[in-house]
């Protein structure tokens, strides 16, 4: 099946041309690859399945937000920001699947940034912002309440990731969460820093990814309340001491 077929049966619809940008995007990052380490998936099917699909699941929680389906979202242009982009996954692959998406890629490494801009300027995606940072300073200066959406691969553990995310998204906001495996023990961990930063959990949606046999799930937080100004600490901090108790 085909890349088309697969995101059809996650109940996604690619266009031609969006299918011509993800095979652009590929190239892109297969032939960077040989010069830095941005993935170790180098099998165009597992970039497909691991990267793109992987990516593209995050549109699932969309209904879970609010009863209306993938399409209607899609033609919506909330902003968003993807924390810890690396090299753009998920972010560039959801602005391929949803143009209308405001994206800032946020990633501290120069050279990651560097490839995600080449992408964008490649692929001429629009309203695409990549900012390099680390998401504590980002989050106490140009990035806080400046966000609809915020998403994260599983790039550090729940409660870490909170302080991360909860800061940057405006009341009302949403965080979505990729994990690949029952996030239960994860989110028993995260009560503390959900309730000090402002969230809460509005739902785990376990999903499935065509190819992959590894159990995912989403979560999806709201930004229910407002995140203290001490909040998010200096950068470092919420790695070694997160919220906790």
């Amino acid at each position: 099946m085909t890349l088309h077929d697969h995101a059809r049966a996650m109940g996604i619809e690619l266009t031609d041309d969006q299918i011509a940008l993800f095979r652009r995007f590929q190239e892109e990052l297969l032939d960077w690859n040989q010069r830095m380490n941005l993935t170790s998936i180098t099998d165009p099917a597992e970039i497909e399945t691991k990267h793109f699909l992987d990516s593209l699941s995050c549109l699932l929680a969309l209904p879970h937000m609010d009863g209306r389906p993938i399409a209607a979202w899609l033609a919506t242009s909330p902003k968003a920001v993807d924390i810890g982009a690396g090299a753009g996954l998920p972010g560039l692959a959801l602005k391929i699947a949803w143009p209308g998406l405001r994206l800032t890629l946020l990633e501290a490494t120069g050279k990651k940034c560097r490839f995600m801009q080449h992408v964008v300027d490649t692929l001429h995606l629009r309203e695409v912002t990549v900012v390099q940072a680390r998401a504590e300073d980002f989050g106490q200066h140009a990035g806080r309440l400046a966000f609809d959406l915020a998403l994260a691969r599983a790039v550090s553990r729940l409660p870490v990731l909170l302080e991360y995310g909860l800061p940057l998204l405006k009341p009302g906001g949403w965080f979505v969460i990729q994990k690949g495996r029952d996030p239960q023990e994860e989110l028993a961990s995260a009560q503390a820093a959900l309730q000090t930063l402002g969230g809460r959990l509005h739902v785990v949606a376990p999903i499935v990814v065509p190819g992959l046999d590894a159990e995912r799930a989403l979560l999806v937080i709201a930004k229910a309340a407002k995140t203290p100004a001490t909040y998010p600490r200096r950068a470092g901090i919420p790695e070694r001491q997160p919220i906790l108790s």
